[in-house]
This record gives C-alpha cells, sequence and structure tokens, in this order.
C-alpha cells in the first residue's frame, strides 16, 4: 500500500514551510548554532546530487522533519562521528565543481515523543555546521546483524 499524493504533497508542504522558518537552532555540544540550510532539505528529497529518494523514505523523513531542531537543542552529549574525505560539489569561478575535502559527520540519537530518531550534522572541512539528515526508526536484521532502513553511512542516509 503506497502513499497517496494529496496526502504526500501534503506532509511535503507543510515540512518545506516549517524547514524554511527554523535558520539555526544553538546545539549546547559544539557550542554555536547549527544552520538549517537548502543543503539539508535537499538531502532529505534526494539520495546524492541528481539521484531522487524512494517516496516512502522522503515520506518518513519529513514526516519527522520538526522534531530535528528539538534534538539538537536539546543534545548535550554526541553519539557518533565519522570523518571522510570526499567529493563535494562548490561553486568555483561561476561553475560548480567537484572537489575533494575532509567532512565530518556528528550523529545524535534520541526519543522523542516516543519516537526513536537520528540527526546528523555535516561540516566541511572547518566550516559552518549544517543540518545533514533525520533517521526514522531502524530496526535490526537478526540474521546479517545489521541495520535495516540505513546503509550506516552518514553521507548518504
Amino acid at each position: 500500500m503506497g502513499i497517496s499524493n494529496k496526502k504526500f504533497n501534503k506532509i511535503k508542504g507543510k515540512a518545506e514551510e516549517f524547514y524554511k522558518s527554523i535558520g539555526q537552532v544553538y546545539c549546547p555540544y559544539f557550542k554555536e548554532e547549527v544552520s538549517f540550510n537548502s543543503k539539508g532539505l535537499d538531502h532529505l528529497k534526494m539520495r546524492g546530487w541528481n539521484r531522487s529518494r524512494a517516496r516512502k523514505d522522503q515520506y518518513m523523513r519529513l514526516r519527522l522533519i520538526h522534531l530535528a531542531p528539538k534534538v539538537i537543542r536539546l543534545s548535550n552529549t554526541l553519539q557518533g562521528i565519522s570523518e571522510i574525505r570526499e567529493f563535494v560539489r562548490k561553486k568555483i569561478n561561476n561553475r560548480w565543481e567537484k572537489v575533494l575535502t575532509n567532512v565530518v559527520y556528528y550523529e545524535y540519537i534520541a526519543i522523542l515523543e516516543g519516537i526513536r530518531i537520528r540527526i546528523v550534522v555535516k561540516t566541511v572541512l572547518g566550516g559552518q555546521k549544517i543540518f545533514w539528515s533525520i533517521i526514522p526508526y531502524w530496526r535490526m536484521d537478526r540474521q546479517r546483524n545489521k541495520r535495516l532502513l540505513t546503509e550506516g553511512r552518514p553521507e548518504t542516509d
């Protein structure tokens, strides 16, 4: 059973409106602001550049977006960190180029309103910290001892 267009568009519209109203949220762990910019919203809808997420995946994330600022605002401890070198799209000399750079992903896990979620904050080479993703409740595959719903890679989850 799928999600109707009407239901999906309603949630998407509400989530986008709410997301654009957030701006920045103070994080006690970083002792600085975390920005909710268009890159984070794009990541909720897209798996990578020019690759859309499945409709069900988008729906689950957009439906829970109202919890993201709360988790960041309340987070005093970090549950995970991932430092990698990856290609990031940057605008250089009026054109988009992919540049290899250091990227750090910070992960917070919380249970709010009875919902278990993981929030990912991204920073590129010591730059501004931005909200990157919200990952709803996941369950474990007991046979392979792996999480389902996510791949365990914060850059794409």
